[in-house]
């Protein structure tokens, strides 16, 4: 072979592989609605914890990425028509998304809460601190039951298609007057309006707002995790299959995977967790 093939050869072998690095170009949706997980600045550009996470991803898994914005009510639908190729919104792994989806493992763990403006009633609400449902013991049983009780005739304000709509009407604290909002910023407003008595979301997104907004929100009551508020958040990926499609979605999902083990182990997420939240979230 001489020296002008032997050139051109491996410029082709350089270009193959240059194409298939961006071949693996990805985007990532997310809501930016959702403080501290994911939401815009005032510029309209896309910040928050998973922002960041899926950036140091994404370095770590050396694909290209976009982060694009969706409607938290389309995100799903979305993921599957192909509009982007993987979820990265605060989104709970549960055993009704993982029926359509599936997903990474947890890159974090996130709590649930009831809030109310402070002077409320149920602030005086006794139960334990924290109550998991998975596999609800005595306290868990006797918090149930004493949140009934507070909840009785009250409004609770919590975002449409959540884990925290799907609790509040799975009938473990009674029949319960809800009203849903597109997005949490609205049931923030509302709740703080008086439009509702208390609400319902990730702990952290109240926290969050009361911190920057100066509004007295409070949170009472005790944590939820478990049964149907799932088992961590993590990446939401389309269910892999034989053809060409879905095997890069199974590579994908491989590759967040590991993503997030080195992550993990570098203490990026620990890192980003108290940037964002103020504690370590990473599970």
């Amino acid at each position: 072979m001489n020296i002008f093939k032997k050139t051109i050869l491996t410029i082709l072998a350089s270009l193959l592989i240059i194409g298939n690095v961006y071949a693996d170009k990805i985007k990532i949706g997310t809501e930016g609605a959702y403080p501290p997980w994911n939401s815009k600045d005032a510029s309209g550009a896309l910040i928050g914890f998973e922002v960041e996470l899926a950036q140091e991803l994404c370095a770590i898994m050396k694909h290209e990425c976009t982060i694009v914005e969706q409607d938290w009510d389309g995100m799903i639908p979305a993921l599957l028509m192909r509009k982007f190729d993987a979820i990265m919104a605060g989104m709970s792994i549960t055993a009704e998304r993982q029926k359509t989806i599936t997903f990474s493992q947890g890159y974090a763990d996130e709590v649930a809460s009831l809030a109310v403006i402070k002077g409320s009633s149920l602030e005086s609400m006794n139960t334990p601190a924290g109550i998991g449902l998975s596999k609800p013991n005595g306290d868990a049983k006797k918090a149930l039951k004493t949140i009934t009780g507070a909840l009785a005739g009250k409004t609770v304000c919590t975002q449409t298609g959540t884990i925290h709509q799907n609790f509040l009407e799975s009938g473990d604290v009674g029949k319960v007057n809800v009203r849903t909002y597109k997005t949490q910023d609205e049931v923030n407003l509302d709740l703080t309006s008086g439009r509702c008595d208390v609400a319902l979301a990730a702990a952290v997104a109240f926290t969050d707002y009361a911190d920057k907004s100066g509004k007295p929100v409070v949170l009472v009551g005790p944590t939820f995790s478990g049964g149907a508020f799932g088992n961590g958040v993590g990446v939401g990926v389309r269910q892999g299959g034989t053809d060409t499609v879905g095997k890069r979605d199974a590579k994908l999902l491989r590759d967040f995977n590991k993503a997030i083990n080195t992550a993990r182990k570098k203490g990026i997420i620990s890192k980003l967790a108290i940037k964002h939240f103020g504690f370590d979230a990473s599970m």
